[in-house]
């Protein structure tokens, strides 16, 4: 009888040290499965943001890892707000919405470009698609929607560049530009880094450089809040103020 309850404890002890030693022997790989951007959903904490301004585009949709991940598609020009990523497995793909026709041509799903930025969590991205399909010039401006906390009782802006064919841009505030000059000479595609302003309510204008009597664009009675990020850009084409791809711009914020 103690020999049969001896073995079956040997046996025992048999199975639990395989087990363990399994367990042991797999966890780099699980670890190096997590590296590779099958991460647990909960612990991404990634937000991102699609901004349609192509204006002939036409609808868009963000595939992650080939497969569809927006319930809406994104529409020109209308931001879509932050959501939450459940993956960041490459590669990132803007496609033509599914049905989508222009001039009653059904439109191609081949992506129109990819975009594999390293994501971290924590932190939110704005995805701007800009340029336009008719000279195939469709290309995203990719940016993290991040900075230092601004100074107790400023906020902070940056500016976008996001017109296809503009000449270099200044933006004013209140009349007045940083003296550091971030807002001036703003080519196309380019982001300026985010400038510090007091808290309060501003009118912005635009010009072409070293054009002030030029207004390009005025928006008005604007209020940068204490401790809060802004991104304001504009799109649309210079010169155009009434049809589909007139020239305009918006302020988003990122805080």
């Amino acid at each position: 009888m103690n020999l049969k309850m001896t073995n079956r404890n040997n046996i025992s002890l048999s199975i639990f040290l395989f087990l363990f030693a399994t367990v042991f022997v797999m966890m780099p790989f699980i670890s190096s499965c997590n590296k590779s951007g099958t991460v647990a959903p909960s612990s991404l904490n990634i937000q991102y943001q699609v901004i349609n301004l192509s204006p002939d585009q036409g609808p868009l949709d963000l595939y992650i890892n080939f497969l569809k991940v927006n319930t809406s598609s994104f529409y020109y020009p209308t931001p879509s707000g932050y959501f939450f990523l459940t993956s960041i497995v490459t590669p990132f793909q803007i496609r033509p919405a599914t049905g989508t026709t222009i001039n009653g041509v059904p439109v191609s799903t081949v992506p129109v470009f990819s975009i594999d930025s390293i994501l971290k969590p924590n932190l939110k991205y704005t995805l701007f698609i800009t340029g336009l399909s008719s000279v195939d010039s469709v290309r995203p401006i990719f940016v993290p929607d991040t900075a230092p906390l601004p100074t107790v009782g400023r906020g902070k802006l940056r500016f976008i560049n996001a017109s296809p064919r503009s000449q270099d841009l200044d933006l004013t505030a209140n009349g007045i530009s940083p003296s550091t000059g971030e807002f001036t000479k703003l080519s196309y595609l380019k982001v300026s880094p985010y400038v510090e302003l007091p808290a309060g309510n501003y009118n912005f204008q635009i010009y072409p450089t070293g054009n002030r009597t030029n207004v390009l664009l005025k928006m008005l009675n604007f209020t940068i809040e204490d401790g809060r990020l802004y991104t304001m850009y504009c799109y649309g084409l210079e010169g155009h103020t009434t049809d589909t791809v007139a020239f305009g711009s918006n302020i988003v914020t990122n805080k």
